[in-house]
Order: C-alpha cells, then sequence, then structure tokens
C-alpha cells in the first residue's frame, strides 16, 4: 500500500498524461540488467513512457553514444565515462548523480567453501579465473584492483579469462568455462548464498555508478522523469533489493 502511495504521489509530480506518452532509450551498463528491468516496468506504469533497454559494458556504450547511438539517459557503472561525456559535449551539465554502489563477488557455483574470497583466491587451487574486460568493465577494473592489492595478479595472470562484459563473465562461471569467477553482487543475491562471498570493499576503489542525461534529441521531458524517479524512494528500494548499495 505505502509503496502504491509513493507512486502515485510520483505521478503527481510528474503532472503526465497519457497523451504525452513517449518512448525512452535508455543505455544501460551490464551488471543492472535486472534492476533495470524491474525499474523500467514501474516507470512506465506511473508515467505511460515507454522505456526502451539497451545493455553493453560500460565502455562500449560510451563509444556508441560519442558515435551518434540515439540513448537519452546513460546508465553507466562507473564515474568516469559520464563525466567524460559532460565535458565533451555529449551529456547535460549538472544531471550526473551516483544512482548506485556496486559490489564485487567471488562467484564459485560448483565449489562450497567455508573459506573467504581472499583466502580462495590466494589458493591458487583453480585453471580459471572469469573477470570482465577492464578496460571497458569497471567491475573488471575492480578485480584487477583486487588481486594486484592482493599481491597475486602476476600469479594468476595466465589463469585470467576475460569477458567482454559482467553479463559474459557471469556465464562463463555459470556454464563451467571457469571453475570461479568476480561478478556484480547484483548477478547472484538470488543464488543460494553458499556459493559466493563479498569481497571487501577495501580491497578496490568505490564502484560509483552515475547516471547523467544526454544530449540526443529536443524533448527529453521523458528523460528528465525517468532520473526523477532513480531518486525517488520507490526506486532505491528496488535498487537496494538488488544487492546495491546507495550513497
Amino acid at each position: 500500500m505505502l509503496k502504491k502511495i509513493q507512486f502515485l504521489l510520483l505521478l503527481l509530480s510528474f503532472n503526465i498524461h497519457i497523451a504525452n506518452a513517449e518512448e525512452l532509450l535508455v543505455a544501460v551498463a551490464s551488471n543492472f540488467v535486472a534492476p533495470a528491468k524491474e525499474l523500467s516496468q514501474e516507470f512506465s506504469k506511473i508515467t505511460t513512457h515507454n522505456v526502451r533497454l539497451s545493455f553493453g559494458s560500460t565502455g562500449k556504450l560510451y563509444a556508441q553514444i560519442i558515435h551518434g547511438a540515439p540513448f537519452q539517459v546513460f546508465l553507466a557503472a562507473d564515474q568516469e565515462r559520464p563525466l567524460r561525456l559532460v565535458s565533451e559535449g555529449f551529456a547535460e551539465k549538472g544531471s550526473q548523480f551516483t544512482y548506485a554502489l556496486g559490489r564485487i563477488v567471488l562467484y564459485c557455483p560448483r565449489e562450497r567453501s567455508d573459506q573467504q574470497p581472499v583466502e580462495v583466491l590466494k589458493s591458487n587451487g583453480f585453471t580459471r579465473l572469469a573477470i570482465a574486460n577492464p578496460k571497458t568493465a569497471p567491475y573488471g577494473r575492480a578485480a584487477i584492483e583486487v588481486l594486484q592489492n592482493l599481491g597475486i595478479f602476476e600469479n594468476l595472470r595466465t589463469s585470467i579469462i576475460q569477458g567482454d562484459n559482467i553479463a559474459q563473465t557471469f556465464q562463463f562461471v555459470s556454464t563451467g568455462n571457469a571453475e570461479l569467477g568476480v561478478v556484480s553482487r547484483s548477478q547472484v543475491i538470488n543464488i543460494e548464498p553458499d556459493l559466493y562471498s563479498t569481497i571487501p570493499a577495501d580491497l578496490h576503489s568505490p564502484i560509483q555508478q552515475d547516471a547523467v542525461l544526454l544530449q540526443k534529441g529536443l524533448d527529453k521531458k521523458a528523460a528528465r522523469e525517468f532520473l526523477e524517479f532513480l531518486k525517488s524512494d520507490p526506486a532505491r528500494e528496488i535498487i537496494q533489493s538488488y544487492g546495491y548499495d546507495l550513497e
């Protein structure tokens, strides 16, 4: 009941009518697939806008944006690319904000273990460790930082296989192409707890995921409303339910 009331208040604050429904194109980092789908559904219910989502690594989505992709909102997995888009004139100044704080986990679906993730990584008792490409995926960059801070990156270099994004990294592990992998907590939040463990946050830089309003299109009404919705309590509850922290 409380959530319905909050949605009604949002609807009144947006002052939206069915006749003004728009189609909104949103570029979304791969780690945020599940929450983005639920958020877009809830947003469409209260606004009648149709949200189309396109998923990929933050780096590849950034490249698509600067080469003319008609996205109106970018939900990145870092702060760097949205900030760069603002400075390069592809995004609106003052629109950038952190919508989620990501956490990484060590996912080991085929081997239950009482060991902490640091102990598992140091044990070197595996042949393949999956991570996302650190050049394009912030979660992959965080994984490399963890290995470097533990002093084991050079020893594990030949064991590492890289996914184009965090979604492919998860697939490598779930299909058995790697025994374990460093993935987003949101990807395993509904999986049996014994199969993954959260990596200490002090082993890597904070994964601050920022949203930004892009310059494409003259009418940004739906895009602005979507970004405001992300800041609302109902939206923040959804984001937290998928294993993200909030500022």
